[in-house]
């Protein structure tokens, strides 16, 4: 299908916003980058209580946001690992999204400020997400979550984290996670697959940048093999959760996504797989800019709640 018309209009205000090319920037300013974004994703939605707090974590605190609103009954937890392939993003770039989440599924959402590559490499990321995932398990009085309804979530890198927690804690012998929503997720390492080529450049994310990303988080290429940093070379991914997952047409990651999704079908797992036609990477936190940003969270939020309510 030809570009959504918002999607094309989206990437010429990026063009003419003169942002620098990822590869060509330190990962400090990189992130500054992303950071100074936020005024185009427009207004957040309003939560009811929004907490901000430290949970101990492997190598020390770990920063974390949780979005609450009343509710008299227990309702499902949502672990939320943000995108920007484990070098940019944070807490704040992922907000806006964050509280729709919380809102449009009726759920409690911790979001989490995991370590960054290239200061803390794989798998500190990882080792992070599943702390906090433990934390939330064991805290959901706190937190005003209904028992054995802990999920976790992320957009591309978080994707990837999100995918590789639930790995972890079927091969840790815990927590228990009952739901994975998964964002456009990153889960190998492969550079040739057709959607890397139609892709390459031209809408926004790129190959070149997908490059940059592995070499700041798995310096180590011996080490991108591995489960917890490519979770679609995992040899076993029965016994998973249930997972929602959704890629875009015009994104350099749609096959590994799509192949994770099929990969967790053939061994077993309850899987839903949505492409969203005409749209790029990232194209889901611009939640105020493209009517298939919306659709994307509402479908989200209806899966979450199917597998989480039984609804």
């Amino acid at each position: 299908m030809p570009l959504d018309p918002e999607v094309k209009q989206l990437l010429a205000e990026m063009a003419s916003a003169g942002m620098q090319n990822i590869c060509d920037m330190s990962p400090t300013n990189a992130r500054q980058q992303m950071r100074d974004a936020l005024s185009t994703l427009g207004a957040a939605e309003e939560v009811d209580h929004i907490t901000d707090r430290a949970v101990v974590g492997p190598h020390g605190d770990i920063a974390v946001r949780i979005y609450r609103n009343d509710r008299e009954a227990l309702v499902p937890v949502l672990v939320f690992f943000h995108g920007g392939g484990w070098v940019v993003g944070d807490i704040e770039t992922h907000d806006q999204y964050c509280r729709a989440l919380a809102n449009a599924a009726d759920v409690t959402v911790v979001s989490v400020d995991y370590r960054l590559a290239p200061e803390h490499p794989y798998p500190a990321a990882a080792e992070d997400c599943y702390a906090v995932t433990q934390w939330a398990s064991e805290n959901l009085e706190l937190l005003g979550g209904e028992p054995g309804k802990v999920a976790v979530g992320g957009d591309s890198a978080g994707g990837d984290l999100a995918a590789v927690v639930a790995l972890m804690a079927r091969d840790r012998g815990g927590p228990e996670i009952a739901f994975q929503l998964l964002i456009y997720p990153i889960t190998d390492h492969d550079f040739e697959r057709p959607s890397y080529h139609e892709n390459a450049t031209g809408y926004g994310l790129t190959r070149q940048a997908m490059m940059w990303f592995w070499d700041h988080y798995v310096p180590q290429k011996s080490e991108r093999d591995q489960a917890y940093a490519s979770p679609m070379r995992a040899n076993d991914l029965a016994d998973l959760p249930p997972a929602f997952i959704f890629t875009a047409e015009f994104d350099p990651l749609r096959d590994e996504a799509e192949a994770y999704a099929e990969r967790l079908r053939e061994a077993g797992c309850d899987v839903v797989l949505k492409r969203y036609d005409g749209v790029i990477h990232g194209f889901s936190r611009r939640l105020n800019q493209l009517e298939k940003a919306r659709q994307a969270l509402f479908d989200s939020a209806g899966q979450m709640n199917r597998v989480l309510r039984n609804s």
